[in-house]
């Protein structure tokens, strides 16, 4: 049994788009996994692409993942690894278990349809194996070059799955996989085991494409004599209009949900816990979402969710941030938010009205700024009546109810033709946080001079 201090997962995407949502997922239910076991983090750059593969996707899929809290422990390029993915495969040669096939991609089709055609599996018939020396020699000599396909032993492979429990693929309904193409660069699946086992992983949290792949793979680790991990392959995410992600479209990636001023914590707890047994509500931080998540609990269906849940559990997050939090932040906004004005007050009286955080920005100006009043032609006598009976200075969270009494004693209007006129003529808006927490931000002077 391993214990908790020595598990260790990874994240292995390609570096040929920007991460999406559903990359998040996978990053995130492996980060949180460890975080619960003491365990560590390993990001492994699955470069052998070397065609579509970019250094600045590289570059931000380690950015993306800080933005979303997750750090990892140790990092290692694919790339970098060669030899041992070659030491790998010339003892699969030793063994057998790694054997050439010359057929080019049109004989294999032809082939899989006539199988079909005979109502056969269409699944590779192992006829390379049965080729002589002088058959082979032969092909080369005609300008051929082997493809290499490890063989399967044909039986069934299980496992108890994290997420789906008890899992068997039966390896014999399955095609012999190419590991190495005919220039020698490798598929993805012979450098992934070959790094979990030299890596040291002891557990593999995945997308459930990849159930069959387990099949392969766990044979592949024994044929190699590497311990096999624990797999656990989690549901895959899809929007409610049934549209899967594209990372090569950057649908909804993380820089998108960056640039568009979300929190990195909605990202990451609607990621994780869509699809889930567990409410969907948007946690502080990384070590409260940890609290509520169990793979044992994540659904075995499709996680479906719809992208207007992103604004509502983002405006949920910020009606609930403490002053501490927000305070470095609305500094950071942009000039203005060093004013006194931008304190604890401010922050209570406006954050129930954010979806954004940018959007403080807005109330700041309303506050602070030279606003343009919203003034009808028929409330302009009333309006000189309340400005006539402001009270008097300081002023506090009493201020507004007492004012409005007087207002509505000179003037005999109440409810919304009472609020709405003022609430327009302070802010420039019909909309917006209550006016009682406002008014002592705005001030006496500005208050009047907007009235006027």
């Amino acid at each position: 049994m391993t214990l908790a201090g020595s598990i260790k997962v990874r994240f292995a995407p390609s570096p040929t788009g920007y991460l999406h949502i559903g990359n998040a997922r996978s990053a995130l239910l492996n980060h949180l996994f460890a975080l619960q076991a003491g365990g560590r983090v390993l990001l492994r750059i699955d470069d052998t692409d070397r065609e579509r593969s970019r250094e600045h996707f590289r570059d931000a899929i380690i950015e993306d993942l800080a933005w979303l809290g997750v750090v990892p422990d140790e990092m290692a390029d694919q790339s970098k690894r060669k030899d041992r993915h070659d030491a790998a495969v010339e003892r699969l040669k030793a063994a057998g278990r790694l054997y050439p096939a010359y057929e080019t991609p049109d004989e294999l089709d032809r082939r899989r349809k006539r199988q079909l055609a005979r109502g056969q599996p269409p699944i590779y018939d192992r006829a390379a194996l049965g080729m002589s020396d002088a058959d082979r020699a032969a092909l080369e000599a005609a300008g051929r070059r082997p493809h290499w396909r490890f063989r399967l032993d044909g039986r069934s492979v299980g496992w108890n799955d994290l997420v789906r429990g008890p899992q068997t693929v039966d390896t014999a309904s399955l095609s012999d996989p190419v590991l190495v193409r005919e220039d020698g660069t490798f598929l993805y699946t012979l450098p992934s085991v070959v790094d979990d086992i030299e890596l040291g992983i002891t557990h593999v949290i995945r997308g459930e494409d990849h159930v069959t792949n387990t099949g392969v793979q766990i044979e592949i680790f024994e044929a190699l004599g590497g311990p096999v991990p624990t797999f656990g392959h989690h549901n895959l995410l899809a929007s409610t209009s049934g549209e899967a992600m594209s990372k090569r479209l950057g649908s909804l990636s993380l820089r998108g949900f960056r640039h568009d001023g979300y929190e990195p914590m909605t990202i990451a707890s609607l990621a994780v816990l869509v699809g889930s047994s567990e409410d969907l509500r948007a946690y502080p931080t990384l070590a409260a979402l940890a609290e509520h998540v169990d793979l044992a609990h994540v659904s075995t269906s499709t996680a479906m969710f719809d992208p207007h849940d992103f604004e509502t559990l983002n405006a949920r997050l910020l009606h609930d941030m403490p002053w501490a939090e927000a305070e470095p932040r609305l500094r950071a906004v942009g000039a203005g938010f060093d004013d006194a004005v931008a304190g604890p007050a401010f922050w209570l009286a406006v954050r129930q009205n954010l979806r954004l955080f940018s959007d403080a920005k807005l109330w700041f100006e309303v506050v602070s700024g030279d606003i343009i009043p919203a003034v009808e032609a028929e409330d302009r006598a009333f309006l000189d009546a309340a400005r006539d009976v402001l009270p008097a200075e300081p002023w506090d969270d009493t201020t507004w109810s007492t004012w409005t009494e007087r207002v509505k004693a000179a003037t005999g209007r109440k409810g919304k033709a009472l609020f709405m006129p003022l609430r327009r003529a302070l802010t420039g808006l019909d909309h917006g946080p209550e006016l009682k927490a406002l008014l002592p931000l705005i001030g006496l002077r500005k208050t009047s001079a907007r009235l006027s």
